[in-house]
């Protein structure tokens, strides 16, 4: 207990997206490799670590206001401050931290995570403000050591960076262009975590199902493993490891739904049958304007496609409100698709200006009350979908994977179907990592109700 209490500690606030997420579990791994202890107080914190996202404002606004928080803690105890993640790829972020916040001690990019115990040793030893950020695509570094959250599931990156260049989104710009992870390296990973108990993967990508794309168009080859050459010959080739329950993914891209994928989708019994299909707008000149590469026609008639050949299919998406120009009428076509799909979940966002996206340059922006009275209609429209959606689970037998214990009430625990629907029971501790039968009893919008059956 001694050693225990002599241990450095840490906290850590993640942004963003699973990325961000899966990036944090590798700084987690770093930092305890070298000695630290987490903590969830941050007083007792040696070490704050942010890992920033610079997707949308909101996220910038946080990290400011917690760093004023922290000022007194640098003088009362010296804490160090490290920032890393997307958002000190922006230059005028850093220059504001660095004008404003010149307490903190380490910054680091997108980049440069594999890096972050050298800059931390360097900030401790000598005493000196760090800045360890490139400006160009770093490589993909394997082997770093990852603290999981969950001993249930677990996130693997199969890919960095993003060729779309979507005109409101900054992710090529902070993250680069598309690197693919060799198969042998995925592959490998998934095992390991399979020999670990894990029942759940999720493979991580910018546009995950454009796996090894760039690198067949530019003659890019990888060692032949085990018959990867794709995406969907990679969902195959986990489907066969043994011990995986469940096989999810994200995020895809409408236009690179190739008939394989889907293919794979529909036979392989390990992967989920819930895809995350991004909309993002359902007016094909908003669309064109958001340099998506897909028109609402097109869009529709891949999920008709989907529908067909993927057996108990349910759809999630992505949808930004707001963007620059769109009229109301643009908007009324959103939610013309949202009732004609019928999504599972919707994730739905203002739109938000990014410095250096070609989105931010329009001069025709919405105004913010307008984007919030469209975002609230767009709303009532999901939720009232999401209780329609909800009745046609109850007095079914739905698999459900045991998380663990409900956060609401220690007395229940919860579980999620292959659809991604919360759902609480009653049951015994042990039940917890196991995928078991539930019988659906009652809907309650955000979750459901079920018995073991």
């Amino acid at each position: 207990m001694n050693e225990i209490a002599k241990k450095p500690k840490y906290t850590i606030l993640t942004m963003g997206c699973q990325l961000n997420e899966n990036d944090s579990e590798k700084l987690c791994g770093m930092l305890e490799q070298m000695g630290y202890q987490k903590t969830e107080k941050q007083e007792e914190a040696d070490l704050a670590v942010f890992n920033t996202c610079c997707v949308r404002e909101n996220a910038e606004d946080k990290l400011f206001g917690k760093l004023g928080e922290l000022k007194r803690l640098k003088e009362e105890k010296g804490i160090i401050i490290a920032i890393g993640g997307c958002m000190m790829q922006e230059k005028h972020i850093t220059d504001k931290i660095k004008e404003s916040y010149p307490f903190v001690d380490i910054l680091f990019g997108t980049h440069t995570l594999h890096k972050f115990p050298e800059d931390l040793l360097k900030a401790l030893e000598e005493k000196k403000k760090i800045e360890d950020i490139l400006d160009i695509e770093g490589e993909i570094h394997e082997g770093l050591p990852i603290k999981r959250d969950s001993n249930i599931k677990a996130s693997v990156t199969i890919m960095n960076g993003c060729n779309n260049f979507c005109s409101y989104c900054i992710v090529p710009y902070v993250r680069g262009r598309e690197r693919s992870r060799e198969p042998r390296n995925i592959l490998q990973e998934v095992e390991e975590l399979a020999k670990q108990g894990y029942q759940e993967i999720t493979l991580l990508g910018q546009n995950v199902n454009s796996y090894l794309r760039v690198e067949r168009e530019k003659g890019i080859a990888f060692e032949e493993y085990q018959g990867i050459h794709s995406f969907a010959t990679l969902l195959k080739a986990i489907n066969n490891i043994e011990g995986i329950q469940r096989i999810r993914f994200v995020s895809p891209h409408p236009k690179d739904f190739t008939d394989d994928v889907i293919e794979a989708i529909a036979s392989l019994d390990k992967v989920c049958k819930l895809v995350h299909l991004p909309l993002q707008s359902g007016n094909t000149k908003v669309l064109k304007e958001m340099n998506r590469k897909y028109t609402k026609e097109q869009y529709l008639n891949l999920v008709e496609k989907m529908k067909r050949k993927i057996p108990n299919l349910t759809l999630s998406t992505d949808i930004i409100v707001g963007f620059p120009g769109e009229t109301n009428d643009e908007f009324e076509d959103t939610l013309d698709v949202v009732r004609k799909v019928k999504f599972e979940q919707v994730y739905m966002f203002i739109y938000s200006r990014r410095v250096g996206t070609p989105a931010e340059k329009q001069e025709n922006q919405i105004p913010e009350e307008e984007k919030h009275e469209r975002f609230n209609q767009l709303k009532a429209l999901v939720e009232s979908q999401i209780q329609e959606n909800n009745q046609k689970y109850i007095g079914t037998i739905q698999k459900v994977l045991v998380e663990g214990e409900s956060k609401n009430n220690k007395a229940l625990l919860t579980g999620r179907t292959d659809s991604n629907k919360v759902v609480i029971f009653e049951g015994e501790k042990q039940l917890i990592g196991q995928v078991i039968e539930l019988k659906i009893v009652s809907e309650h919008m955000w979750y459901l109700k079920g018995i073991i059956v």
